[in-house]
């Protein structure tokens, strides 16, 4: 209510403002000089220009916008409300004159048509020009609050890019995953010194991707993929023959960007829930391919599955589905389906 009462005042402000200019400028081309003659001139135009301008304020904006809406053309459209609004408020101004006796009845028409000539001309040349002056204003507004709505996205994005990132941390240095890494490390070192030794750089690969590794929205395929391998060789290191991975992607989807620790989230996801629980382990599978300009990325596991939507909040998969709408909105998405034995979770992303 109090954004429609300013644009009353502003719009009002200006009907009369440029009034009192235009009724300046013809009394100094007739060099008039006495004040009553100008304040009769001045207080003449004004009761024209409210006549005409008040309805015009109140009733044009919602007719304009519903014959818009039929698709009228909007010049053609502008110019007859115009016009009609014009000799309507002329009409309505020379009855008040005459009511307030400072016209008569025997030249009502003359008078009306000498003053309703100019004023339609007015009206159309100030109405167009207020008219794309306004459109201009709204376009750059719109342009505005989308910008803002960017920057709120952006910042929201990086935001949850930070939260990931520290969660993943913390997952990493998390004691018990520490502890069970240091352990199958120490066990290495007598039997497998240069396994012991590929786990310690699995591990410090680990740690320095979260720290360092993902500081852009967007990373290559290929560098988040090395995420993923050097997660998998600690885990195939600790749980043995328990756990088999595959993470073959066709040469070329390397390049393609996707968010860093995406599909980290859903291998790890995959390993502590699906295969680490099953006493004769089972297998990971991640594959991807494009189709109508879409990159599809699965990753399958041998568990007994989960529904995403009972994945409680604050969780990393609820964590990715909303750095995913952050990122890309309707055009990417998160699926769990159940294929065979098989438990597969599909995100789609766009390619491009």
């Amino acid at each position: 209510m109090a954004r429609v009462e300013r644009r009353w005042k502003f719009s009002l402000a200006v009907i009369n403002l440029t009034v009192a200019l235009v009724v300046m400028f013809v009394a100094t081309l007739n060099r008039v000089s006495s004040g009553k003659e100008l304040l009769n001139m001045l207080v003449y135009a004004m009761i024209f220009a409210n006549s005409a301008g008040i309805p015009a304020v109140a009733l044009l904006p919602p007719l304009v916008d519903r014959l818009l809406q039929r698709r009228w053309p909007i010049l053609p459209l502008l110019i007859i409300s115009f016009v009609v609004f014009t000799l309507a408020g002329c009409f309505l101004a020379q009855n008040l004159i005459v009511l307030l006796h400072h016209g008569s009845r025997k030249t009502f028409w003359q008078e009306y048509l000498n003053n309703a000539r100019f004023a339609v001309l007015f009206a159309v040349v100030f109405g167009l020009g207020g008219f794309f002056y306004g459109s201009l204003r709204e376009r750059l507004q719109k342009v505005e609050q989308k910008l803002h709505e960017k920057e709120m996205v952006e910042e929201r994005t990086r935001k949850l890019e930070a939260e990931a990132r520290l969660r993943w941390l913390e997952s990493r240095v998390h004691p018990h995953f520490l502890f069970n890494t240091l352990n199958t490390i120490s066990s290495l070192i007598p039997a497998d010194p240069a396994r012991a030794e590929e786990i310690v750089g699995r591990l410090a690969s680990l740690l320095r991707a979260s720290l360092d590794g993902t500081n852009q929205p967007l990373i290559p395929f290929q560098q988040e993929l090395s995420i993923v391998q050097s997660y998998l060789e600690i885990e195939k290191a600790r749980l043995g023959t328990k756990l088999a991975a595959n993470t073959a992607i066709p040469p070329e989807l390397a390049e393609i960007k996707v968010p860093p620790l995406a599909i980290q989230s859903l291998v790890e996801n995959a390993v502590k829930y699906g295969i680490a629980p099953q006493k004769s382990g089972g297998s990971v599978e991640v594959t991807a391919f494009a189709r109508n300009g879409d990159l599809h990325l699965e990753v399958a596991d041998s568990g007994p599955g989960f529904d995403l939507a009972a994945v409680p909040a604050g969780h990393g998969l609820d964590n990715l589905v909303s750095r995913l709408d952050a990122l890309f909105g309707c055009r990417a998405r998160l699926n769990v389906t159940r294929r065979g034995e098989r438990c597969v979770v599909e995100m789609v992303l766009p390619s491009s």
